[in-house]
């Protein structure tokens, strides 16, 4: 097998150290042979600047490590600039061993073989100014969820102490849920007095209310209640807080989520997401199928003598499969445009879960092709499909009034 690169090393992280294979290919027939030397280094600042000046002395040009966690982060951002050194960071599923010869040192020497033989792909690690905003989008990811998660704490507190709110008012959490709340845990138990407290469209259901608020709220449930509500007033804060710092490292990136929020669906925050995690720039993909391969939306590949087992979608980025599953979710719902019309005709027949993920798709797709044209979302429109095959749309609309038991007759308008 052809040799890409001479000297080759390959690097094993784990938490506090690394093993380090570096492997020199021999030059041919009758010269010296392959050698592999393995070496342990230290998690540290300081000792993997050591290892830098150990990669440079033995002349490496390839450095593979694997993605392990956020063990590889050090050591990635600390090589990732050595001059004439491709480093590269691959998925563990290509370079999986073989089994029972897995140890650390094994592991360190089958990356570099694989590295020297052209066999791993490197995966995508964007430059600082987007792995910022990937931090900081990421963290309203999660701070968000914990949010979700507090409120439905308190939910499940208020259905102990037998108000059942949640079954009357959409969000608890809103204006008037807030007051009934506050009132609630200030000592207010008079079921009618609590629900006057509901503001607009809520007070058309007063009697529903002055049935959900009668309960056995104590001094015990209002102790928690003020608790989560402390927990969730922080967690919004937060939220706002990284809100206006992402605004801010967003600034070079402006135009591009300008561009993909022009795509119905993709709200602001959606689009912060994608931006983040494609990093804004779809050169590194050369087709759009590129993309969604790598983004997992698309269908995958497991076949063997001929027969197809199974196509179920690859694993993908997390972050951004969540992004577009909520402007897939979005964009179903809307009756006017394209991608609604297309998940109301795909899940008839795939069903709404493969719809979903179709559209996902057809979303990724389209702001592939939008960044390289540089022109905002042209709708089709929602009779897309009507205007594509005319006949075809005609053939069943008569086909389902003569189900009905119609005897159909057409004329042309005037």
């Amino acid at each position: 097998m052809e040799v890409i690169h001479s000297r080759c090393a390959g690097l094993d992280i784990s938490k506090k150290d690394a093993k380090v294979c570096v492997r020199s290919a021999g030059a041919g027939a009758g010269r010296r042979k392959t050698v592999e030397t393995v070496t342990t280094w230290g998690s540290m600042t300081n000792r993997i600047l050591d290892l830098r000046g150990h990669l440079i002395a033995e002349q490496v040009t390839c450095v593979v490590m694997e993605a392990t966690g956020s063990y590889w982060k050090p050591f990635y951002y600390l090589l990732e600039d050595l001059e004439g050194v491709e480093v590269m960071l691959v998925n563990a599923r290509d370079a999986k061993n073989l089994p029972g010869r897995k140890t650390d040192v094994s592991d360190a020497a089958w990356l570099a073989q694989l590295g020297a033989h052209g066999l791993l792909r490197d995966s995508f690690v964007p430059p600082e100014p987007i792995r910022e905003l990937r931090d900081l989008t990421r963290t309203r990811t999660a701070i968000t969820r914990e949010r979700s998660r507090e409120v439905q704490r308190l939910e499940k507190l208020l259905e102990d102490a037998g108000i059942k709110l949640s079954s009357v008012a959409t969000d608890i959490m809103g204006v008037s849920g807030r007051a009934m709340l506050q009132a609630l845990i200030e000592g207010q138990d008079d079921p009618v007095v609590l629900a006057d407290l509901a503001k607009r469209r809520l007070r058309n259901k007063t009697p529903e209310l002055v049935e959900a608020l009668t309960g056995r709220f104590r001094e015990h449930h209002a102790f928690l209640a003020r608790m989560h509500l402390d927990l969730i007033d922080q967690h919004t804060r937060a939220i706002t807080e990284l809100t206006v710092r992402i605004e801010v490292v967003m600034e070079p990136f402006r135009g591009f989520r300008d561009l993909i929020c022009s795509v119905p669906g993709i709200s602001t925050l959606v689009a912060d997401v994608i931006t983040a995690e494609t990093g804004a720039d779809m050169s590194r993909f050369p087709t759009a199928g590129h993309l969604a391969s790598w983004a997992g939306v698309c269908p995958g590949h497991h076949e063997s003598a001929g027969r197809v087992k199974s196509t179920k979608t690859r694993p993908g980025n997390p972050y951004l499969k969540g992004a577009l599953g909520t402007a897939a979710l979005a964009a179903c719902r809307s009756k006017d445009t394209f991608l609604g019309a297309r998940y109301r005709r795909l899940s008839t027949r795939r069903g709404k879960s493969k719809a979903i993920v179709a559209i996902e798709h057809t979303i990724l797709v389209t702001i592939w092709n939008m960044s390289h044209t540089g022109a905002l979302y042209d709708d089709p429109g929602a009779d897309y499909y009507a205007r594509l095959r005319p006949d075809r749309t005609k053939r069943r609309a008569i086909h389902q009034l003569e189900t009905m038991g119609y005897t159909v007759t057409l004329d042309h308008a005037g």
